[in-house]
């Protein structure tokens, strides 16, 4: 509700500050778009492809589920992953995908940017969600099977929709949540595969934004007010995923 810069004392704005994000600032109007969609696809995408993964793995032996869930997780465990990335789709020769096709500049070109950008988070921010949906099979009551199997369950598909799913909704929630934080906080992956602003502010985001804001402009007070609406969004999504869930799991 201010407008402060570090240096002077802040000043009381109201709600000007909101009133700039969403009539004056025709960036914000972008990167709010882009969140959006991003968030859209790289949410439930993740948190559904990092729940089959862990239901398949787990039908795995000891030695081999902790292989896969190696695997999965590796990528959470390196924070500057993305750079594999970064040097396949670099766009020029050195970029090892880009030196076959030349006349496709993979990381200057709007089109392709924004897929490239889900496939990076994806293939990061699933390995939370991974490893939480594995340990909550493993923590399902075995006795349960059998005592479905008594009470009419003969299929696999039954077993999940009528023992697994509720037994582990509080796993679920919470890859439900990590899977919130990553898809609306998407940053450094954006950032360092197309630099920031990226070719039309194609693939920035609220959080790109807003640090531009608080760390190249020193306009603390609009970048706070950016991140009360980036929470007031978490937030909101977080409400209606939970009702969700709980549906589920009855």
């Amino acid at each position: 509700l201010t407008s402060y810069d570090m240096l002077s004392a802040p000043k009381f704005t109201g709600i000007g500050n909101y009133m700039r994000m969403f009539v004056e600032d025709e960036v914000f109007a972008i990167v709010l778009k882009n969140t959006v969609a991003l968030a859209i696809v790289v949410g439930p995408a993740g948190f559904l492809l990092a729940f089959l993964l862990a239901w398949l793995v787990n039908e795995f032996s000891t030695g081999m589920r902790t292989l896969f869930s190696f695997m999965f997780y590796a990528p959470s465990l390196v924070g500057n992953a993305y750079f594999i990335w970064k040097i396949a789709f670099s766009g020029d020769s050195y970029g090892y995908i880009n030196s076959l096709l030349l006349s496709i500049v993979w990381l200057k070109s709007p089109q392709y940017l924004f897929t490239i950008i889900i496939i990076v988070q994806l293939w990061q921010s699933m390995g939370v969600s991974f490893l939480s949906n594995i340990s909550g099979l493993q923590n399902v009551n075995r006795d349960l099977y059998e005592a479905g199997a008594i009470d009419g369950i003969r299929n696999r598909w039954q077993e999940l929709r009528y023992i697994t799913l509720p037994s582990m909704s509080h796993m679920l929630l919470f890859s439900a949540v990590m899977q919130i934080q990553s898809s609306f906080s998407i940053s450094a992956v954006a950032v360092e595969l197309a630099g920031y602003p990226s070719v039309q502010y194609s693939v920035d985001t609220i959080v790109t934004h807003m640090s531009d804001m608080a760390t190249v402009r020193y306009e603390l007070g609009y970048a706070s007010a950016i991140a009360v609406v980036l929470f007031a969004m978490m937030a909101f999504t977080r409400l209606i995923i939970g009702k969700a869930l709980n549906t589920v799991s009855r």
